[in-house]
């Protein structure tokens, strides 16, 4: 069993003794005072439980037991290193590759510009999409399947161990296909459609959740034909006329010919609040840093000028 007062820290000191030989030289190297590398030095003698030193007046003399544990303690740093680099290889520290976990409805417009404005700050490195359901992305940054997140940000705040960075608000709004009737007022009161048809996203979904939430507000389960796992399929329902729809105003211009965003009357208005979620403990992870940087710069210009969650004008 090794001491718990053989700390790697002394072993470093104590290697730095032996290099440059001098008290004052190795407080230099250490960054250390000079009272303190005296300490660490003795600490470490007394918990080897064997002589290191002897005094020569006021000189301390390394020992050859000394440079025996000075030359294995340069051993077991370097080893130390190497199994450093390969642990933040394996949990993707300033790896050559950024994994990127996203909601399909922010491959309109917020991802290729983020991609594009990293690859400036780092052209080196290679970056990954991945897309899902917010459920899915959580599990894919909980087992480090992906570096980062871009999704919409839980209700109950932040999460354990996460960092997340607000980018912009979208809102909710109703869909409906341009060859079915316009809604008689400039507003939807969703109390008023308890008879149509919907199609909906699968369980998972932000959306999907923000759906069942405001029509459990509105006192009925609306009449669902379809589910589906991504909300282009769904845009293409909406469009064909299979069910109205919730879509974030995000996704709009996508389908500004063929489907009407009607905004919610406001006792059903709804926010999504997009953002940035990664590991508290990569905040500093190079990779990540761009990300970060770039992420806040788009989140900012976007909601300045009103390029997320406002849908085009249709019919």
């Amino acid at each position: 069993m090794i001491s718990e007062e053989i700390t790697l820290r002394k072993l470093q000191t104590l290697a730095a003794f032996v290099a440059t030989g001098s008290l004052p030289r190795t407080a230099e190297r250490m960054q250390m005072s000079t009272v303190s590398v005296h300490r660490a030095l003795h600490s470490l003698e007394d918990a080897m439980r064997c002589a290191l030193f002897r005094h020569e007046g006021r000189r301390l003399i390394a020992l050859p037991a000394a440079l025996a544990l000075a030359e294995a303690a340069e051993d077991a740093e370097r080893t130390l290193e190497i199994g450093i680099r390969k642990a933040r290889e394996k949990a993707g520290f300033g790896a050559a590759q950024l994994r990127i976990g996203a909601m399909y409805s922010l491959t309109v417009e917020l991802i290729p510009r983020l991609v594009m404005g990293v690859k400036l700050r780092r052209p080196e490195l290679a970056i990954e999409l991945q897309l899902g359901s917010n459920a899915q992305l959580l599990d894919k940054l909980h087992t480090q399947t992906v570096d980062a997140l871009l999704m919409s940000l839980p209700d109950e705040g932040s999460l354990p161990g996460l960092l997340a960075v607000p980018l912009f608000e979208d809102q909710l709004y109703l869909a409906s296909s341009l060859t079915s009737p316009a809604p008689a007022s400039p507003t939807a009161d969703l109390a008023d459609y308890r008879h149509e048809k919907f199609v909906a996203l699968s369980d998972g979904f932000a959306t999907s959740r923000d759906f069942q939430r405001l029509f459990s507000s509105a006192g009925y389960q609306p009449d669902v034909v379809m589910r589906v796992d991504d909300i282009f399929s769904l845009m293409n329902l909406v469009a064909a006329g299979v069910g109205l729809s919730l879509l974030p105003g995000r996704v709009s211009s996508l389908f500004a010919g063929r489907i009407r965003f009607t905004p919610l009357a406001q006792e059903w208005h709804s926010t999504q609040r997009i953002g940035l979620l990664l590991q508290e403990c990569r905040e500093r992870d190079p990779n990540l840093l761009a990300l970060l940087a770039e992420a806040r710069m788009l989140g900012q210009q976007m909601s300045a000028h009103g390029l997320a969650g406002q849908p085009l004008a249709s019919g």
